[in-house]
């Protein structure tokens, strides 16, 4: 049997909850033997990360830290114009990965948008996709905007054959935690916590380095001692 590579791509402006949970529920569903998480740099359908390269590859690093069989990648961070995912699967092609071997996996509300993806539908032949369930958006909703792949969905199972070279769409239904990057960053604007969003190690450097408007909890009550004591 093949070895299978789990891809996870985004902003990740920051990674949460959200996306750990979606990496985990299609290693479980496929028996993925590894995921590689991979920030992009300059992704065509999203507003420009508001942190940095460097930050957003050290928050993924941080994020998967001590979890077996994930690495972070900063393949999407080196390549210089827009971040499209055909490009990211070529280059995985070229390591020596098949198409059957790699499992490209997001969200069901982006994969409701894949028609509008560079190169479609011939990215569909790069890689297997794995929708996973979002709050709100399951994945047969997202296949119902798209329904010209149906003919492509398999079921999703742990000990499948990819040595006819085949891709295919796996849908898997799960509960993932209703995280968005957009309600953290909107927390950490307003002064409220976000430990029950993103892993501590995330938050930890997040406020180290005032990303998103975060205030150094430490640092604000050293001020605020000092200020009582004069």
């Amino acid at each position: 049997m093949s070895r299978r590579l789990g891809v996870l791509g985004g902003t990740f402006d920051p990674i949460h909850y959200g996306h750990l949970d979606a990496a985990d529920a299609a290693r479980r569903a496929l028996a993925l033997d590894l995921i590689r998480v991979l920030p992009s740099h300059d992704p065509p359908h999203r507003a420009d990360p508001q942190a940095t390269s460097f930050h957003r590859f050290a928050l993924v690093s941080l994020a998967i830290n001590g979890l077996d069989g994930y690495e972070a990648s900063d393949a999407e961070l080196r390549r210089e114009g827009q971040t499209y995912t055909i490009d990211t699967l070529a280059s995985l092609a070229s390591e020596g990965w098949r198409p059957s071997q790699i499992f490209f996996i997001l969200g069901a509300d982006a994969f409701a948008e894949v028609a509008t993806w560079h190169r479609y539908p011939t990215v569909l032949d790069t890689a297997n996709f794995v929708v996973i369930g979002r709050a709100g958006v399951t994945p047969d909703a997202a296949l119902a905007r798209v329904p010209e792949v149906r003919s492509r969905v398999r079921p999703a199972v742990a000990d499948g054959d990819e040595s006819n070279g085949t891709t295919g769409i796996f849908l898997v239904d799960t509960r993932t935690r209703d995280v968005s990057s957009t309600t953290i960053r909107a927390r950490l604007s307003a002064g409220q916590p976000i430990d029950d969003l993103v892993p501590a190690s995330v938050a930890r450097h997040i406020q180290a380095h005032h990303l998103y408007g975060a205030v150094d909890e430490l640092h604000g009550q050293d001020t605020r001692r000092d200020s009582q004591s004069v």
